[in-house]
């Protein structure tokens, strides 16, 4: 535990305030030169994004509910309904509950929407990105860590995929039940309370605890090939689309480097009414879980309602890809000032 007297000090060291500074600087050359917009949104708003699993901070405005930003989401889109072309944004985001080595409940997130890409189309942008980011870190630590990655392109591996290759079963065929049960056979520590019309908790679990850790390569030895989950069921499509052509799927995708997911991407909704839809689907669990309603984001939906354009977006963690550039397993190591010295 480190003394209190020197608890005024950060918690990364001085090279790590360049390395982060060389990633931001060519992160945002890579946006650049591919014609995107930096644009600037707020952190705090009446609005949120509402999420299943995402809690936000709340904060009392003149007798007001407002919230500090999960992500910059909602503002980005209404800045594409106004009539933005491709935009990002480096933006500081607020989630509660969310600690341990690769959690801060404030941290840096890399936003970017491209107008008429599709989501394919941001698989590549977004390995594109990592390889650029990581790079640069090498011109200050003087070791790229992406020379120890498989030099194919990033592996891509779909959420029925991943569930055949460690559970051995077909994950959309199952019931809550058989999920449970295949749980418990592979030794996945279910919580004593869940239950099995929970489908998409059992199926959290599961994720968590048995493939994400393997997701992306685990060992040197092995080699590290980063990979991408893509193709995740409709229940947990967030704010994508669902595959016309294959509705068990939503257009999906998340990346994962030696069991650290980095980002996640979407086929972005356009349709209001179904928004909604899925925004009282989530507050009604919510309202089960005991936990207090959300608002939802109005201006996002009003926004959709006038137009917006067919886009692909990703989040991705800035803090996470300076600790798969530096190979650092504890998120404090590459930020200054975590909450606990905050």
């Amino acid at each position: 535990m480190t003394p209190e007297s020197d608890a005024w000090r950060p918690s990364c060291s001085t090279q790590m305030l360049h390395v982060r500074a060389e990633m931001l600087r060519s992160i945002r050359d890579f946006f650049r030169d591919r014609d995107y917009l930096e644009v600037e949104t707020p952190c705090l708003s009446r609005d949120i994004v509402l999420d299943a699993w995402l809690e936000p901070f709340v904060i009392d405005v003149r007798g007001t509910r407002w919230f500090l930003q999960t992500s910059p989401e909602a503002h980005m889109k209404r800045l594409l309904a106004a009539g933005a072309d491709s935009i990002f944004q480096v933006s500081r985001v607020f989630r509660q509950h969310e600690r341990g080595n690769q959690h801060n409940s404030e941290f840096t997130m890399i936003e970017w929407y491209g107008v008429g890409s599709t989501w394919l189309e941001q698989l590549e942008v977004t390995e594109s990105l990592v390889r650029t980011a990581t790079s640069a870190a090498a011109c200050v630590t003087g070791h790229n860590v992406a020379d120890q990655w498989s030099p194919e392109t990033f592996q891509h591996t779909t959420y029925a995929a991943a569930f055949q290759r460690i559970f051995g079963i077909d994950v959309f065929g199952c019931s809550g039940r058989q999920l449970m049960d295949v749980a418990r056979h592979f030794s996945v520590p279910l919580p004593a309370d869940l239950r099995e019309d929970r489908i998409d908790d059992v199926l959290n679990v599961m994720l968590a605890f048995a493939i994400e850790p393997q997701l992306g390569g685990t060992s040197e030895s092995s080699g590290i090939r980063p990979e991408f989950l893509c193709d995740y069921p409709p229940a947990q499509a967030a704010l994508a689309v669902v595959s016309e052509t294959c509705p068990q799927v939503a257009r999906r995708f998340e990346l994962y480097i030696k069991g650290l997911e980095l980002c996640n991407g979407y086929q972005e909704l356009t349709d209001e009414p179904e928004l909604r839809r899925r925004d009282a689907v989530r507050n009604q669990r919510r309202i089960v879980e005991e936990s207090p309603e959300l608002p939802g984001a109005s201006r996002l939906l009003a926004a959709m309602q006038s137009g917006l354009p067919p886009c692909s977006g990703v989040a991705l963690g800035f803090d996470r890809l300076v600790m798969v550039a530096t190979a650092c397993r504890d998120i404090r190591e590459v930020m200054p000032f975590p909450e606990d010295r905050a």
